[in-house]
């Protein structure tokens, strides 16, 4: 039996993307279970991609509700050509 390898193709990013993207409700906690990576770590990738254009985060009683903005292009001159909602409806 093989063990998996240490690593992914996708970033921590792309991993809160998604699951933000499914659960828009969650809390960062929940969020961080779900990658499996920790709450502290979820708020810093949270933060860089709010600061990036990529996510708004709006208010709704106690909870945070997170709104990602499709259209924001890819940050990498590689993939720079495409948006952030094309990624993630290849990875739906």
């Amino acid at each position: 039996m093989t063990t998996p390898a240490p690593w992914t193709f996708l970033t921590n990013h792309t991993h809160v993307l998604l699951c933000l993207q499914q659960h828009p409700g969650d809390t960062l906690r929940e969020v961080a279970l779900r990658v499996g990576i920790t709450e502290r770590a979820v708020q810093r990738i949270v933060r860089d991609l709010e600061d990036a254009g990529v996510l708004t985060r709006e208010r709704q009683g106690r909870r945070n509700t997170y709104r990602l903005q499709p259209s924001t292009p890819l940050r990498h001159p590689l993939e720079a050509h495409h948006t952030v909602g094309e990624l993630l409806d290849l990875l739906r």
